[in-house]
This record gives structure tokens, sequence and C-alpha cells, in this order.
């Protein structure tokens, strides 16, 4: 029989846009069809919102997205300052990002395999890549360890992401040198994960409560809400740079309509693209159009793009061009960290 070691052999590597100067390509799709038309004027909007100095800029992130190479695209974005806020699924920033930060490593594989003999050897797989299920439990118990260690009440997914960010600080840094989490901990960029226990944390919410019926810490989803609503109610404009749909479009597309209830000229995110492979017909919202949201008073009509495409191959295009034609390097940080009473005085 086949060892655990014989499937977890070659580690996905994550993209480096920096090495590829993708201007050129980007630009020649101006003059194509269909997709390549789409994702030559998404990445023309994105380059707008890091050119427009008014413009806060938030990305939010749907699927397996780190496990599939992408999550060195997101750090770089971070550090060059083409992106102020993060709204994504848990499974991508604990069970993708802070578990490679802990040191573990996601594995090349095929979805033409056995997964009964996958589940006996304790392999995860998601499509084509493997994940080794005891390095996760490791990670789910270190999410309670961080939950332990706080004071019990309520908090944002902000909030705990920015200790999860602590925590890789005061144990020597992450073992990689691309971790998001810690990125946007160093960077003052906010995390939500709406979502939170939806993922690995869930695990450690799990053991973190049952060891402490009485006293524990628990995710304050509204909070959430309100917190990425002051981001809206901060800034001049938004634009929003979506990877895929979920919760993660839908709660950052809300803060609008929560913005205006609160304060009644709110304006709708001036920018917004789009990369995803779902369908509108079914009346989802991943697949839901942006046009679509613009009848919610949620996404004006001037400068948006939907690009029909799997991730893997639109991210770095758009994000790659963005990068390259490099007006990020006039624009500064928004620090959107320190509009949270809480933790000014940590940062």
């Amino acid at each position: 029989m086949a060892e655990k070691k014989d499937f977890l052999k070659e580690v996905i590597k994550h993209i480096d846009i920096k090495k590829h100067n993708v201007v050129p390509l980007v630009e020649s799709m101006e003059n194509m069809a269909f997709t390549a038309r789409d994702l030559n004027r998404a990445a023309q909007i994105y380059d707008k919102m890091i050119n427009d100095k008014d413009c806060t800029i938030i990305l939010t992130l749907a699927g397996s997205l780190f496990s599939a190479g992408l999550k060195k695209i997101v750090y770089d974005m971070i550090m060059n300052n083409m992106v102020d806020a993060i709204v994504s699924t848990g499974a991508i920033m604990i069970d993708q990002d802070f578990f490679e930060a802990l040191g573990f490593k996601h594995y090349k594989g095929t979805k033409f395999v056995d997964d009964n003999e996958l589940r006996e050897l304790h392999i995860d797989r998601i499509y084509d890549t493997y994940i080794d299920e005891d390095e996760l439990r490791i990670c789910d118990e270190t999410c309670a360890k961080i939950f332990n260690s706080m004071e019990p009440k309520p908090y944002s997914s902000r909030e705990f992401l920015f200790e999860f960010g602590k925590y890789l600080e005061e144990n020597g840094g992450p073992k990689v040198d691309d971790s998001v989490i810690y990125a946007a901990y160093k960077k003052n960029v906010p995390v939500f994960v709406p979502a939170f226990s939806d993922c690995s944390a869930g695990f450690g919410f799990v053991m973190h409560q049952t060891e402490n019926p009485d006293k524990h810490v628990s995710h304050d989803s509204a909070k959430d809400f309100l917190e990425l609503t002051k981001i809206k109610l901060n800034s001049k404009e938004t634009g929003i740079f979506m990877i895929g749909g979920g919760v993660p479009k839908n709660f950052t597309q809300d803060i609008v309509v929560a913005a205006d209830i609160l304060q009644e000229d709110a304006p709708m995110h001036k920018y917004a693209i789009q990369i995803t492979v779902a369908d509108e017909r079914d009346g989802a919202l991943s697949g839901s159009t942006l046009k679509e949201a613009s009848s919610w008073g949620k996404v004006e009509t001037s400068f948006e793009q939907m690009v029909y495409s799997e991730a893997t191959l639109a991210l770095p295009l758009i994000a790659g061009y963005a990068y390259h034609k490099g007006n990020w390097k006039n624009r500064k940080a928004k620090e959107l960290q320190k509009i949270y009473s809480s933790v000014e005085s940590e940062v």
C-alpha cells in the first residue's frame, strides 16, 4: 500500500507577478473580443482605483485561492499599497494562509485518484491539490491556543485576525516570507472573515468553548458588518476587486446600504470588478452581475466589469498589469486598522 509521502511530494508554488511583465499582453487584449477584452477593461479599472487617491480599495476573496498558488499575489498587493482592506472566506485565511505561515504546505495532486485511499492516509483533496489532514489538526489546535490566550468576550473577525498576526510576530514570525495575515498585520490592513467559524478557526472555537464553557471568546459577525461599514464612512470613494463571490462579495457590497442608513449621502462603490465562473441565471449571488448590484444601490455602472474566468488565470494578469504599470508607487498606505480605537494603542 502507498504511504502518505508517496502523495505529498511536489509543493504548490505561488506565482510571483513581479517576475512577469504582462502589460503588453493585457494591452493587446483590448483589441480582441469576449473575455480577453473584458479582462483588459477590468485591469484598466483596477489601475484607475490605484490612481484615484480618494479611493479605498477593498479586495474580496472566495474559493480555494491560496492553496492554488495565488497567495503571493495578494501578499504583494498588500506590501505595495494596492489594497486597503480584505474580506475573505475563512478557509483562505486560516486553512491556507495561516496554515502555511505555521510551516505547512499544499501539494500538487490529481483528481484521478482513489479518495478512499487518501482518506485512510489522512490526505485531504481540493480538486488537484493535496493537504495533510494531520497538519490541519495542528492548525486547528493553534487556533484554539490563540483563543485561549484572549480575554473572554465577543470579537469581530478583524480583531481575531489581528491576534493571529500578533501570534506569528511573538513566535518568531511566519515560516514563510509571503504570509498575507502577517503582511496585513504589519501594514495595518484590516482583514475580515464574516463566516469565521466555517474553517479551521471553527474547529478551534469548538475546542476552546468546550474547554471553557462559561468564559470564552466568540465571533461577533454584526461587529464585522459595522466595522467594515466604518471603512465606507471613512472613505470618499471605494472600489471593490472581487475574486469569486459568496459571503465576502455580498458583505462588501452591502456596506453601501448600511452606510446609507447611517449617513444619507453615502455613495455607491465607484469602481467594481469581479472574476468569477458562476452563472447569473440561477439567481445565486456569486454569479449576479455588477449591473444587478446597481439596482440595489451598491455599485455604480461607469467603472464596473465582470470577468468570466477562473481565478488562477485572470488574477495574475489583472494584478500583474497594475503592478507593472507602477502607479502604486505614488499611492500612500491608508492603514485603516488605525480607525478602530481598540487597536490604535497596539499598532
